[in-house]
């Protein structure tokens, strides 16, 4: 091979890496930016809890929502160990973590919650045979338990645009991920998803992504005012 050659193939290699190394920057900048949509452009009524467990002039919808955005906006790190007092550090985090951050948010005290409710049930429902409170709550199975008991079932079906709803908690496949429904949508009117698996944008456009991959096993919505012998409210 020539001198010439050389410096091509040299020249085409580093074409590629750079090639390689910008375009998941570029996606991820794409969908930081690209337009979203609102229920508002779908004629879709945007649903409100009558509940404000916190009293802080916020239903607890909106609340779920919004600690959700909290924790995605942190960003923490992708870190599933276990933790001795339960609780991770706010720079650290997992699917689950969104899930109680959230609900902290709205005044709830989920692993408390989901505590109570094991203790309660034995392992009737939950097959745990040895109950932990530091990490049970922090588990997409035991949630699916929780909420299939005690949150409204919604439907499973993405098409049926206008039953997801902001707040809506959201599980795929069998136990493997668990998310929060946004307020924001795609141009089909598919809402976007506020959870960590560990990506650059903790809210984003996967719902029919990921249910390709995992389909969608749990749709639930937390409706605390048909709910009463379970709820624990968040103290500081």
């Amino acid at each position: 091979m020539n001198l010439l050659k050389k410096h091509k193939l040299i020249v085409f290699i580093i074409i590629v890496l750079l090639v390689g190394i910008s375009l998941p920057f570029l996606f991820t900048l794409y969908e930081k930016y690209k337009p979203y949509y609102t229920a508002l452009d779908f004629n879709i009524t945007t649903v409100y809890s009558s509940v404000d467990a916190n009293n802080n002039g916020i239903d607890d919808y909106t609340d779920i929502l919004l600690g959700a955005r909290m924790d995605a906006n942190n960003h923490p790190t992708y870190d599933g160990r276990y933790w001795s007092n339960g609780y991770p550090p706010d720079n650290i985090g997992v699917c689950t973590d969104v899930i109680w951050r959230a609900f902290k948010n709205a005044g709830y005290n989920l692993r408390e919650m989901v505590d109570t409710d094991i203790l309660r049930r034995n392992d009737e429902a939950y097959h745990i045979k040895y109950p932990d409170s530091n990490i049970d709550f922090r588990r997409v199975g035991n949630l699916f338990v929780f909420f299939s008991s005690y949150a409204e079932s919604k439907t499973l079906d993405i098409n049926k645009i206008e039953e997801w709803q902001p707040g809506d908690i959201v599980i795929f496949g069998e136990y493997q991920h668990i998310g929060i429904i946004s307020d924001k949508r795609n141009r089909h009117g598919e809402p976007y998803v506020i959870h960590n698996s560990g990506q650059p944008l903790r809210e984003e456009d996967i719902l029919r992504k990921r249910a390709k991959k995992d389909p969608i096993t749990g749709h639930f919505r937390w409706d605390a005012s048909k709910i009463e012998d379970i709820l624990i409210y968040w103290e500081d």
